[in-house]
Parts: structure tokens; sequence; C-alpha cells
């Protein structure tokens, strides 16, 4: 990595994967924030350089390192999500053991992935944990800031110091993402949502994320940040009166389907079973139940036309925590039709006939939040993990 410093002139031509650096007295913590892994959302992208110029002129002081990433510098530089493949879909352990050794010339987006993978694997060597990861995003629909993550529970306490909706376990029904591939290795990561893609707001409020993040995770001193209550009261407008929230349902997008949302929804808007919500190949599609609308599309690249959410009740969140901390999930393994793969303590696999007595729920509980169908079976993965090196 260039320690070198990055003038004004070349930060923002969506050439340099490394925006910038900062290395603090104590070296640590290290906080990563990836901006642009799709090339239309350009509010993050924004809000690291208004950071960066935040930094410079107020000559800010660091305990920790920060490091800025940019995304797909290809899809930003021509203004599209994506141009073959979504970046933010193709983060497998799998995946990434076949492209370091990949012989043939890679896709666009694949190139972007084993050049961002080889930045935040260099970072990871050589600086010292804890180390923090944000992605910046912003949303086809209007919606306040929320944050998503992975149903780990440093991730769930670390997101706690941030006044608005948090959704956990959306990589239940994304393929890929970047965040829960980092997660996997231990680390707190999480996916911080702006506003709309044109609201200059998002900008704002991605800008106050970052700096609320350097404070909460010890980076940066308060005092080092004028105007930080500013920073606060950004993102203290609250849509609802609870915090945790996780996804009943998810509306897929088949490929060939027409499929055009109802206008006017907003993010977390309650709706009620039986509202109409969208037409897909003529015909109407309805709520299947009562909840909060979540991620409606409004733009034309993606699979997923909608989310519906439920708020998770305060006594399952804190018994979630007594189970996990017990390891309780131990006793998982004893039920008939239950069993941990062979060489992965993260994974249980389950017989679809035990499942059907066992709800997701009772997984969720003692931290299995991704389930997935392969071999006749279920896959149920556990959250919670301790640091390990990166492939």
């Amino acid at each position: 990595m260039n320690r070198s410093s990055l003038n004004a002139t070349q930060l923002f031509t969506y050439e340099n994967r490394l925006l910038g650096e900062f290395h603090g007295r104590k070296s640590s913590p290290t906080v990563i924030v990836i901006a642009g892994i799709h090339g239309n959302e350009k509010a993050g992208v924004h809000a690291v350089k208004n950071v960066l110029k935040k930094i410079k002129r107020d000559k800010v002081v660091f305990d920790g390192n920060l490091f800025f990433i940019l995304g797909n510098i290809n899809a930003l530089n021509k203004g599209i999500r994506f141009e073959q493949i979504d970046l933010n879909r193709i983060w497998r352990n799998k995946n990434m053991e076949d492209l370091i050794n990949f012989k043939e010339e890679p896709k666009q987006e694949v190139k972007e992935q084993l050049n961002i993978y080889e930045l935040i694997k260099e970072i990871l060597e050589k600086e010292n944990g804890p180390f923090y990861f944000l992605d910046l995003h912003t949303t086809s629909a209007s919606s306040v800031p929320f944050i998503t993550i992975s149903d780990s529970l440093n991730n769930r306490k670390f997101s706690s110091n941030f006044p608005i909706p948090v959704v956990l376990g959306i990589e239940e029904y994304l393929d890929g993402p970047l965040l829960t591939f980092i997660n996997e290795y231990g680390h707190i990561a999480m996916g911080f949502e702006g506003g709309s893609h044109q609201d200059p707001t998002s900008i704002a409020n991605c800008e106050a994320f970052i700096w609320k993040t350097l404070v909460r995770s010890k980076c940066v001193q308060k005092s080092q940040v004028k105007d930080f209550d500013k920073y606060k009261l950004i993102l203290a407008d609250l849509c609802c009166k609870y915090q945790f929230f996780a996804i009943n349902y998810r509306y897929l997008i088949e490929n060939g389907e027409k499929f055009e949302m109802k206008l006017g929804f907003k993010n977390f808007e309650p709706i009620e079973k039986g509202q109409l919500l969208a037409i897909s190949n003529g015909e109407e599609i309805r709520a299947k139940e009562t909840g909060r609308i979540f991620m409606p599309l409004y733009q034309d690249l993606g699979e997923d036309g909608f989310f519906i959410l439920h708020k998770i009740s305060k006594f399952w969140l804190k018994a979630s925590i007594v189970a996990r901390k017990l390891k309780i999930n131990q006793f998982l393994r004893l039920i008939p039709g239950v069993r941990q793969e062979r060489g992965n303590n993260f994974t249980l696999i389950v017989n679809p006939k035990i499942a059907r007595f066992m709800t997701k729920e009772i997984f969720h509980l003692f931290g299995y939040r991704q389930q997935i169908y392969k071999d006749d079976k279920f896959h149920f993965i556990k959250r919670d993990r301790k640091v390990t090196e990166l492939l």
C-alpha cells in the first residue's frame, strides 16, 4: 500500500481504490469504510470526500487507523449499478478460492472484487484490531437512514450506538454480499443506508455515520470532531419508536418478469395484509401479511421486489443473548435429524422432516441466521465467530 498522502485532485476521479488512509498514535482500532460498491450510489463517495476535507482542515488527530476504499470504480465512472454482475452479490468463500487461482481473464466486477479483496487482506495483516467495516449505500425508495447487519452479538452491540433502525439477518435473503463475507471472519461489519439515491441529505447522513463510528469505535476522540453534536442530531430523527427488525417475507423477481412497484412507498412504512403493493406481468401483488415495507424496488436493476419486516421483541433479543453466551446451542446437535457439518463448527445440517417441527426462530435464537437448502437438507449457519485470518 502506498502510504504517501493523496492530493485533492486525485481523490475523486474514480481511479484510486484507496481514497485515503490515516494512522493514529495507538494504532488501534482500525475502521475501514467502503463506498460506491454499487455505481449508482454515490452519496457515500461524496460523504467520504467531505470527511477527508474536514480531517485535513481541522487537523484531526487519530488514536486508531482509518481507511477509505472505493467500490465499483468502472460502474461509478459510467453511472450504473454494475456492468456485468452485481459486485455486492459475489462474495462467497468458494468464489474467493477460485478467484485467487483464476487463470482466464475475469469479468469486470470480478477484477474489482479481487482488487478490493487484496487491499482488505493487506490492511488486516498490517494493522491492529479490532476492525470495524462500514459499507455505505443508498436506496431507490425514499427512506430514513438505517443499518443492516448479520445477527452476531458484536454487530448488535455496536449498532446499538446509533439511534436508527437496525435490520437483522438480511444475509438470509441476499446471496454473497461483502459484509456477510467479512462477518464470517469475526469482524464487526455494518451496512449503512443513508437515504434515497437522489436525496442530498443522504450525503450528510453518510457523513454523520462515519464520524459517529469513528468516535464510538474509539478511533477518534470526540473532542477532535468539531460540531459532533450536529452529527448526533442528524441521525436522531427516528421513523418509528423501535430499533431492531427482522425480515418476514421477500418478493423475488423471476427472470423475464415485468415487475412494477406501486409508487409512493417509503422504507419502514406500515402496511396491512392484502394491501396492493405491486403489479407483476399484469397481475396484482398484495401483501401476504401485516408489517412494514422494506426496500421497495424503484430502479431497473435488482432481483428483490420488496421485503416485509416485523419488530423483534426486547424479550427475544435478551433471551438470544443469554442462550448464546451460555452456549446452549450445543444441545441442538443432540436432536435427531440435526448434525454438525463435518469440519465446520458453524453449520448445522437439518433433515427437512425435523425442520417442520423446529421453526427458523428457534435457530435464530441460538445465532443460526442463514438458512441454505443444499443436498436435500437445510444448512443453518452460525453468525457469532471468533476473529480469524482471511483466505
